[in-house]
This record gives structure tokens, sequence and C-alpha cells, in this order.
């Protein structure tokens, strides 16, 4: 048994008895439900966690905090859905889009359970409810349960789209699943909305997980070595192949369009203590013997700089490269304490390069700091994928070209491009919506790719649309960058086929986008 045993047999006998990936805190699942410890029964339903098919290319399941069509080959975790997956005896967490599962293939698959959790999205949810309503006509007596941003924002519309659909879990739902599976009554389990016989009841909230739970949760990275083949799993940033997981939950950021702590997760950071962290990364070298990298995908791990430094400081020794997001504000000998513990790269939302753009959206960095903030990290030698927001509220086509600007005085290793995505829940999507500048619905078409849902006086969506390719090539045409580009692939032949591969994904997304916006017209015009 792990080291943390002693722990959680000190909460409950109970536990002890329950193999590695199944323990569970079992007083704290009763005080927060209300039912007695002889209750709690391992006599569960047969349950899948599923991320379902989607559109080709999409990243809006399970792991993505970004849902849209990728410019090039990437796949995320399914970490939110690997945390139940894991408490649950005998349950099987399928990621499909990686594993190649094509909605027959995964009906066939789930009709096979008792009970199937999908991780949805505002954008992918009219097409997982048809998933979902395949899977309820190939097993009628299957519950089906919707997790993710959108149950938690809007519950209700999530159970009316669909009668296939009995459950909208809000915000963390790792214990309410739990409960779900082991036969609890739904009205006793709080965080669920349900309907039952054509009546739809909200069950009141339930406490965010603390330090101490996440402490006792199973280790995500068990799950994925039974479930998930991670030579699947490709980040644009990381090396590959790469493995994620988190050392905490929840971003005390304020920053407006951000979905993950507005919706599910909170403002208050709760973590795992170091110790839990290294734990669970010691073993990883064992499960993943090919992994070149680990990723930390806490929204901010850097907020709490001194705890960063000890989960560095306990990992160094292992010798694993690792890289994860932050802010723009860390201080350098933070800094020097991460690189030298093993700190490869930095992802870090600078958003915009316009002042103005940065205070609307409560982004609480301001451009100098992200400048003292960037050289620090090239003078240590850490790199930054940055990424940056067109769209915002403020956004002209002014404030664009400053962004492009900025961006290229930065000079990160590599950027990522975004289009301002309003979804239900956050600040941005009341204030579009309050101020009427929504310009369309849904988020995606058809085809999967992203638009731009948003306009403001003086700038379409069109034009912001547009932009992204122009900031691309903006940032990468560069001769700096080109040569820097150059010269690693002359030192590395897997870094030159890598960039090779990825810059003909990237051609051929940006085509891809030019002939939708083409045919977009078109049809605009012959209407």
């Amino acid at each position: 048994m792990r080291s943390r045993t002693k722990t959680l047999v000190a909460k409950g006998t109970f536990a002890r008895f329950l193999p590695s990936y199944y323990r569970v805190n079992i007083v704290s699942l009763t005080n927060r439900t209300g039912f007695s410890r002889s209750d709690v029964r391992m006599d569960v339903m047969k349950t899948l966690f599923l991320n379902p098919p989607s559109y080709d290319d999409f990243d809006g399941g399970a792991g993505s905090r970004y849902q849209a069509t990728r410019e090039v080959w990437s796949f995320w975790y399914p970490t939110w859905l690997a945390y139940p997956a894991g408490m649950i005896p005998g349950a099987r967490l399928l990621d499909a889009p990686p594993h190649n599962y094509t909605p027959a293939m995964t009906v066939e698959e789930a009709r096979q359970y008792d009970f199937v959790v999908i991780h949805t999205s505002t954008p992918s949810l009219r097409m997982d409810a048809r998933t979902a309503e395949a899977i309820k006509a190939a097993n009628p007596n299957c519950i089906i349960a919707f997790v993710g941003g959108h149950p938690t924002a809007r519950a209700e519309e999530t159970l009316k789209i669909s009668n296939a659909i009995d459950i909208a879990a809000r915000k963390e739902f790792d214990f309410s699943m739990l409960e779900v599976a082991q036969g609890i009554d739904w009205s006793k389990i709080g965080g669920i909305s349900y309907q039952k016989n054509g009546i739809i009841s909200h069950n009141p909230d339930r406490p965010i997980l603390s330090n101490e739970e996440l402490d006792s949760l199973p280790f995500v990275t068990e799950v994925y070595e039974k479930n998930l083949d991670y030579l699947r799993y490709n980040s644009p940033y990381c090396q590959y192949p790469y493995v994620s997981l988190y050392t905490g939950r929840g971003c005390p950021a304020r920053c407006t369009f951000c979905l993950w702590p507005q919706v599910t997760q909170g403002h208050k950071y709760r973590v795992r203590s170091p110790e839990n962290v290294y734990e669970e990364v010691a073993a990883l070298k064992a499960k993943f013997p090919k992994m070149k990298e680990l990723f930390f995908d806490d929204d901010t791990f850097t907020a709490d700089p001194m705890r960063a430094r000890k989960i560095a400081q306990l990992i160094k020794p292992l010798g694993i490269t690792w890289s994860t997001n932050s802010r723009a504000n860390v201080d350098y000998e933070t800094l020097k304490v991460l690189k030298d513990g093993g700190l490869r790269l930095f992802v870090v939302g600078y958003e915009s390069g316009n002042a103005k753009i940065l205070e609307n959206i409560k982004k609480g960095v301001r451009l100098d700091r992200a400048r003292r903030f960037t050289k620090d990290c090239h003078d240590l030698g850490i790199l930054i994928h940055g990424t940056f927001i067109l769209g915002l509220p403020g956004e002209t086509k002014e404030t664009i070209e400053e962004s492009m600007r900025f961006a290229r005085e930065m000079d990160c290793e590599t950027i990522q491009v975004s289009l301002a995505s309003p979804y239900p829940g956050t600040e941005l999507f009341e204030y579009v919506t309050k101020n009427g500048y929504l310009a369309v619905d849904p988020l995606l078409d058809e085809s999967g790719y992203q638009k731009c849902t948003v306009q403001y006086p003086g700038l379409t969506n069109d034009e912001i649309y547009g932009a992204v390719e122009r900031f691309y090539r903006s940032f990468y045409f560069r001769p700096r960058y080109i040569f820097k580009a150059l010269r690693k692939m002359a030192t590395s032949r897997e870094e030159c086929k890598r960039l090779l591969q990825e810059g003909m994904q990237f051609l051929s997304t940006m085509r891809s986008r030019r002939a939708q916006s083409r045919a977009a017209a078109q049809s605009a015009q012959a209407a």
C-alpha cells in the first residue's frame, strides 16, 4: 500500500480494504451526503466514463481547456474523468477521440454498462446528446450523466436537450458520480440536477474538495495506465510523449473569459501536498517508460510560489523534465528554483498587448510586469508558450496590431492565438450578451471549425476571425524565428521531423479556415 494509507485508515478503517486505485475518503463522503458508513457499499453499477467522439480534430472533451478545432495534432488527457473512474470499482475510462473510436464503436462499448458518464462542452453539447441517445436506444436501462462546464452553468438546459440525459452533474463531480454508481437515492446526492418522469429537480451544491480530500483521491496516472494508451496523447508545446496531471484545483485569478475557475473549480486554489505529488511523480517512469515530459496542468501552478518551489525541489532527484501553466508575474528567485528542479517551459496567458483590454478582462498582470517576467525566463533558459486571445472586450483593429507587436517582442518559443469564446457562466458571456456583442450561435459550425462569436463597434466577427492567421504569420514568418527554427532542426533529427509535421498541419489548417470563410461568404451572398 502507498504511504498515504495510514491517513486513510485514520479517517475510516473501511478504506484500507480497497485496492489502491479505489480508495476514497469515506468519512468526508459520509459528512457531505448525510448517510451512514453502513450505507457505503461496493456493489456498484458497472460504470463507464466517456469522452465521446466529436468533430474531426476537435479539442472539446474531458481534458481540453479551450474548446476548438486544433491547428496541429494534439490530445489532452481526460483527467477530470480519471479521478472518479479511479474511485469506482471496476469502472472504465474510454477516451474515444485519440483511440479512434467511431460513434458506432463507442455505442457498442457503452451499451454494456449500467451507468455512463459523458464529459461535454458548450460547442459539442448537441453532438454529445446524440451519442447519449444512441447509447440509450441500445440499452434503455442505462443511466446517463453529463458532466463539465455546460452542465454546471446550464443544468436545466442540458437535461432538456434530450430525454436520454438523466443527470447533469455540477462543478466537481467526483463524489456525486461515485454516489450515483453506489445506488444512492438521487434526491440525497449533492451537486446534481436530474430528471425523472418528466420532472427536473436541482439538488444543492456540494462543498468543494479540501486540500486533505485532494490528497486522498486516487492517482490519475494509475487510471491512465489501466485505461489509456499514453502514446496517443500529444501537446504542441510538450516533448512527445508526455503525461499530464493536476497538483491542485481552482485559480485565484479573476480573468473574465476563463471557464474553469468561474464555473467548475472556483477561485480558491486548493492543493495536494508536495509529498503527495512527489509520490505520484516518482512512479511515472515505471508506468510510462517512453515519457519525455510531465505537464502539471493546474490553472496556475505558480499561484503558491513556495509550494511550487517545494515540489520542484522534491522531484529534482528524479531527473524528470516538466512544464506547467503560469501567470507572467513569478519572481526571479522562484524561477531559478523551478528551473533547477527540471522546469523546461511555461504556458503563459498574455492574452493581449493592450493595457486597457487587460484591465477590462481583470487579468491582474500589467504589461511591464509581463515584460520583466519574460526577460527573466529568457535569461534563465525557461521556454515560453505564449497564448493570446483576439476579440476580448475593447478589441479594435489597432489593439490587434498592438498584440501582434507585443507577441513579437516577447519572442516566445511558440504561441497560440485563440478567438474569444464567451462560455455560459462566465463574465465575458454576460458582458457580450448584455451589450449585444454576441454575433454567432452556435460556437462551432457543422465541420467543427470555430467561429468568432463576438463583434464590436467598428470591428466585425469576420475581421477578428481573419486576424488569427495574420497574427500567426506575423510571428512565425519572421526571419528571426525562421533562423531559430532552422538551427533547432539542424541539431536534432527528431525536432526537424516534428517541426516539419506541425508546420504542414498548421498550413493545412489555415487553408481550411480560408476555405470555410469563402464558403460562408458565398452562402451569405446567396441568401
